[in-house]
C-alpha cells in the first residue's frame, strides 16, 4: 500500500488558499478514482482507492498545516509502509506558481508541515512533491501570502498544476520516483 498525503488546512476558510494545494491534489485523485465519501481517522480524512491496480490511501491531515506530522505519524504507524511508498504533496514558495518539483528525500526547505512530518517520523527519507505558489510581493507577510487565495491571473495556472500533479502521482505509483522526476521536474513552457 502507498500513502499519498496532501497537506493543507481544514475548514472552508482555507479553501482555495496557496497552502491547500496539497489537499487539491488529493481531491483530484479522489475525483478520478474514489468511490463514496472520505472517512475520518487518525486526525485525517482518507479514502482507499485503486490506482494502477495498487491500493492507495489518499490522506488529508486535519490537524492544520504546522501539525501535519501528528496525523501522518499515526497513519504510518498503523499501515507501516516503506518510506519509499509515502509521498507528501505540499506548497512551496521557492518555486514559481504552478511549477512541480519531485524529490526522493531531503530537508523541509522551510515548509512547516513537511518539517513537522520529518520531526514526527524521525527521518526525511520519503518522496515529496512540491507545487510552486510563488513568493509574496514586496514585504508582504509570508503567512498572509500562503493563507491567501490565488489571484485571478494565477488560477488557470494553478488548476493546471493540480491536474499535472495528480498525473505525476499516478506516474510515481506506476513507475517510481526516478521516471517521475525526469518527466515532471522539467520546466513546462508557457503557451
Amino acid at each position: 500500500m502507498k500513502l499519498v498525503i496532501g497537506l493543507g488546512n481544514p475548514g472552508s476558510k482555507y479553501v482555495g488558499t496557496r497552502h491547500n494545494v496539497g489537499f487539491n491534489v488529493v481531491s483530484e485523485l479522489a475525483r478520478r478514482f474514489g468511490v463514496g465519501q472520505p472517512q475520518t481517522k487518525f486526525q485525517g480524512e482518507y479514502q482507499d482507492v485503486l490506482i494502477q491496480s495498487e491500493k492507495i490511501l489518499l490522506i488529508a491531515p486535519q490537524t492544520f498545516m504546522n501539525r501535519s506530522g501528528e496525523s501522518v505519524w499515526q497513519f504510518v504507524r498503523f499501515y507501516q509502509p516503506e518510506p519509499v511508498d509515502i509521498v507528501v504533496v505540499c506548497d512551496d514558495m521557492n518555486l514559481p506558481t504552478g511549477r512541480l518539483r519531485w524529490r526522493s528525500s531531503g530537508s523541509a526547505g522551510g515548509q512547516k508541515g513537511l518539517n513537522d512530518i520529518i520531526q514526527r517520523l524521525g527521518h526525511d527519507q520519503f518522496p515529496r512533491l512540491r507545487i510552486g505558489v510563488g513568493r509574496p510581493p514586496g514585504r508582504m507577510d509570508v503567512t498572509a501570502w500562503v493563507l491567501g487565495r490565488f489571484r485571478e491571473d494565477e488560477k488557470e495556472n494553478i488548476e493546471h498544476a493540480v491536474v499535472r500533479a495528480a498525473d505525476s502521482v499516478e506516474r510515481w505509483i506506476a513507475e517510481g520516483i526516478e521516471p517521475t522526476m525526469v518527466e515532471y521536474n522539467r520546466q513546462v513552457s508557457e503557451g
